[in-house]
């Protein structure tokens, strides 16, 4: 548990009980059991549970137009209805960023089959929870300063930023041939390529670990928000491409004119189409523009769970009009769990240096998110304390892409997605957190719950993926928002982009400079890793931003101030005369 958690100094349980503070003391947590479930206050509080489902049309919500939602701290007791009830909360915001990168690895990298495809998503639920426990409880490390975990009710999920890398090394495997192609041309699956990945994420993960002991202060040195915001901007829109060839049918018949992809998302689907055809367009649309009205207009409950919903809706419609066959889901298992699928592990070269990048900036890209979760938790933002919470934040999600990766899961990072639920309901509690945990173990392990999001319409999941992916790239131009703006902070920005934005507007820009294509196969691993690099945006966005970031001297000129007042350009902070006008 977290040492920190302050307990009145008092003899017994009562103090705990009057005060309503979750006692750590293991000599109480019989009484602390038998009072949650044996009064009423335990079980339901006096929460005002109608706020939670009234919906945000008047008059309708006339009553709770100015109410504030009490508020729970980290440690406070909540009553037990309510544990569960905002802990299902959680782990329904959470469940589209879960299920989106396994679903984009196995279909839109590697051509895996529904059945592996649901083995993914399941893991990534399991995975999730076992990470996301592990951050809210916050470990000591015996003997030691650090910990595992920054006790706060941030979650844990996979990370986007894996996608890129895989979606261009399953490119260069299928180009050299060391994936396997039928004689139509059309990509079969390469299990053995995954395996590479989850290979060489074990021998890269370290350097996330290592950064975990590393004062914050430092890292953000080395990778301030000018470098971290670009790249979650970079990784976001190239993400949204993805998602958008999704909504249109899918990334595999997205140009294909010929073979299995000939239709999307395959001739041997319910009702195939061409790539962009307005049913499927409209189908992803459904998703879309449900998840707009619900946030526009839905009770808080909705709206902490609009992507699941706009997802419920997309797979109505895509049920009823006959786009979705359900004997994939009915051939699914009824439970599952880790290790029913796995891969030959190998490290490859070319993704050495794609990886540790990706790790490197996954220690520094989770501190605004920590940052973000701690001011709605009321605890320190700076301070030991609260570099204490990022230090074991980055340790945990080192370790837990450690054990993902294991489990042959994608890789972790701490998120802030559920910092919206804390919002609109006071809870800050990491008893919800632990309820939240709890519930995405059992969604994970429940194979069919898995087996929907595998065998839905690729133009279902596109809508949710356009939305998903553009909140990625919202969170980088935050970020991006929170820098002082100097001459040399542009140019930095301007020369990272301009490279990261070519490799999206032209991923092939690259191609013919290193292609090697003799027997000296040490040279064509070699520059297949240089070419990953150089073609996936926010990599190659990370080595330029640090090394111009690292060599350029510093900048005083500010923009966007004149005389201590915000001024509606650019500019330099001093002012220079104007004709004219007579200083006063």
């Amino acid at each position: 548990m977290d040492t920190e958690t302050k307990i009145p100094e008092a003899v017994g349980y009562s103090p705990s009980v009057s005060q309503g503070t979750a006692t750590t003391k293991w000599q109480d947590t019989v009484e602390e059991v038998k009072y949650m479930f044996l009064t009423k206050d335990g079980l339901i509080g006096d929460y005002d549970y109608m706020y939670l489902i009234t919906p945000n049309i008047w008059p309708l919500n006339k009553k709770y137009k100015d109410y504030e939602a009490p508020f729970y701290g980290l440690n406070d007791r909540v009553p037990l209805f309510l544990t569960l009830l905002l802990g299902l909360q959680h782990a329904l915001t959470m469940i589209g960023s879960i299920v989106s990168p396994p679903l984009a690895i196995a279909g839109g990298a590697f051509n895996f089959d529904s059945g592996m495809t649901q083995y993914l998503v399941s893991t990534a639920f399991i995975t999730t929870g076992i990470a996301t426990a592990l951050q809210v409880t916050r470990l000591h490390i015996a003997k030691s300063p650090f910990f595992v975990g920054t006790g706060l009710l941030s979650v844990v999920g996979p990370t986007f930023d894996i996608l890129p890398i895989a979606f261009n090394y399953a490119s260069l495997r299928y180009k050299s041939g060391t994936c396997p192609v039928s004689e139509d041309g059309t990509q079969l699956p390469c299990p053995e390529a995954w395996g590479a990945i989850l290979g060489t994420m074990l021998c890269c993960v370290w350097i996330q670990i290592g950064m975990a002991f590393v004062p914050p202060k430092i890292l953000n040195k080395v990778f301030p928000k000018l470098i971290t915001g670009s790249l979650l901007t970079l990784v976001g829109v190239y993400l949204v491409g993805n998602g958008l060839q999704n909504w249109g049918g899918s990334s595999n018949c997205h140009g294909v004119t010929e073979g299995f992809y000939a239709l999307c998302p395959d001739v041997a689907s319910p009702k195939p189409l061409p790539w962009g055809d307005p049913k499927l367009i409209g189908l992803g649309f459904s998703v879309f523009a449900t998840i707009v009205l619900v946030e526009s207009i839905g009770a808080p409950l909705m709206r902490s769970a609009s992507v699941i919903i706009g997802l419920a809706v997309g797979c109505i419609i895509s049920g009823a009009t006959g786009y979705w066959s359900t004997d994939q889901l009915t051939a699914a298992p009824g439970g599952t769990f880790l290790w029913v699928h796995t891969f030959k592990l190998s490290a490859d070269g070319a993704l050495v240096l794609p990886l540790m990048i990706m790790f490197a900036c996954q220690a520094v890209s989770c501190i605004p998110d920590i940052l973000a979760t701690a001011e709605l938790s009321d605890v320190e933002i700076e301070g030991a304390e609260f570099n204490s919470r990022v230090q074991g934040g980055i340790l945990c999600d080192g370790l837990g892409s450690f054990l993902s990766a294991l489990a042959t899961g994608p890789p972790m990072v701490s998120q802030a997605g559920n910092n919206g639920v804390i919002i609109l309901t006071g809870c800050a509690s990491r008893r919800a957190g632990w309820a939240a945990s709890g519930f995405l173990i059992l969604m994970g392990i429940v194979a069919k719950f898995g087996a929907v999001f595998a065998s839905m319409p690729p133009s279902v999941l596109g809508g949710m993926q356009v939305f998903l992916y553009s909140t990625i790239a919202v969170a980088g131009i935050r970020v991006l928002a929170l820098i002082s703006w100097t001459r040399r902070d542009r140019f930095i920005l301007a020369v990272a982009l301009g490279i990261g934005f070519m490799d999206i507007c032209q991923p092939d820009w690259f191609a013919s400079i290193l292609d090697y294509s003799g027997s000296n196969a040490n040279l064509v691993g070699f520059e297949q890793g240089i070419n990953l690099a150089v073609e996936t945006p926010f990599v190659i966005a990370a080595i330029v931003g640090v090394f111009l970031n690292s060599v350029l001297p510093a900048d005083k000129s500010r923009m966007g101030r004149v005389r201590g007042r915000q001024s509606e350009g650019y500019g330099d902070e001093r002012r220079h005369p104007v004709i004219g006008e007579r200083e006063e």
